[in-house]
């Protein structure tokens, strides 16, 4: 009973952040359905970097991203969503590694799943949704001692009212070993 109507009120949330998306234009880490351009343009390769910050403000970015978005949460095709996600030519954008990451997991790919987060985090490590999900990812591989730091990161970037660490912290509080996956 707990666990759908978490999941009625996430659904809730994301129906609502959606049809809000259009009068929202600030990028918000929690609803990560606006990616945000790195912070920072200094990559290892400076090929294109200006260019590649300003493509994801291009609307074919957004509306792609959007599209996987959907993909994921609405339809719940993972595999799609990966292929729609790495199309967008912007998989070093944590936002989108994210989701690719959380794809993978869905799909039982935790190696996967693991270098996606990873790899989101190296993009933005401040990145609270990867820090939600992947502590998520801990618990299902019965980390629990990695799962609490995850959720002691999201407390110091963003306390302890956040969705991210409301959701990570519920999940947690579950017992050990109950085979439930987030």
């Amino acid at each position: 009973m707990r666990k759908s109507a978490i999941r009625f009120l996430m659904l809730a949330l994301v129906s609502t952040t959606l049809v809000a998306v259009p009068a929202i234009t600030a990028a918000y880490a929690a609803g990560d359905d606006n990616p945000s351009p790195p912070a920072s343009s200094s990559k290892k390769g400076k090929k294109k970097s200006d260019d590649k910050s300003s493509s994801l403000n291009d609307p074919r970015f957004v509306s792609g991203y959007h599209t996987a978005y959907t993909t994921i949460y609405d339809r719940h095709d993972y595999t799609s969503a990966i292929d729609q996600l790495k199309a967008l030519g912007h998989d070093d954008n944590a936002a989108v590694a994210n989701l690719i990451g959380y794809s993978y997991r869905k799909l039982g790919d935790y190696k996967l799943s693991q270098v996606w987060y990873e790899r989101a985090l190296q993009a933005d490590p401040n990145h609270l949704k990867t820090w939600q999900y992947y502590g998520l990812w801990q618990l299902e591989q019965g980390n629990r001692e990695q799962a609490q730091y995850h959720l002691n990161k999201i407390a110091s970037l963003a306390g302890t009212d956040s969705p991210e660490y409301r959701s990570l912290a519920e999940a947690m509080a579950n017992p050990p070993g109950t085979g439930l996956v987030y």
